[in-house]
């Protein structure tokens, strides 16, 4: 649950810089590049396809940037639990990429990929596999910011 809890914390920050994102794509490309038909708002399929790799790029940004300097987003840090390789420490550019998009599937698919959590020995997740890292519980006497 603690993953979850996290995911969510980190999901309000991610639809932030979404939102920011599409924002600076209006003023850039202008309103005319949207059009109202028959109640439907219709999008330029260049510009949908534009934003979209904005949103993975700036998505799988956020989350290598804070495994690889710390193994902690901010909600990992709320809920005090650390991303890192199996030998304990920082994972690198690959694992951070192998893991980010093997952990979206493995979501959007009614959380499947969740499921090996109660079913592998170590508690992994299949990203975590795949990526060779894994999720430690921090104690409660850890400070992040120290």
């Amino acid at each position: 649950m603690r993953r979850m809890a996290a995911l969510l914390y980190d999901g309000f920050l991610v639809a932030a810089i979404w939102m920011v994102l599409g924002f600076a794509l209006q003023l850039f490309v202008g309103p005319e590049s949207n059009q109202l038909v028959d109640g439907v708002v219709q999008t330029d399929p260049v510009l949908d396809a534009v934003l979209f790799a904005l949103m993975i790029l700036s998505s799988s940004s956020f989350y290598i940037w804070f495994w690889s300097r710390s193994g902690q987003t901010l909600g990992m840090i709320a809920w005090r639990i650390k991303v890192e390789s199996l030998d304990g420490g920082r994972i690198n550019l690959k694992q951070g990429l192998i893991r980010f998009f093997a952990a979206w599937p493995a979501f959007f698919l009614f959380g499947l990929g969740y499921l090996s959590l109660y079913l592998d020995a170590n508690g992994d997740a299949i990203h975590d596999k795949m990526s060779q890292t894994k999720v430690v519980l921090l104690p409660k006497s850890h400070r992040p910011f120290d």
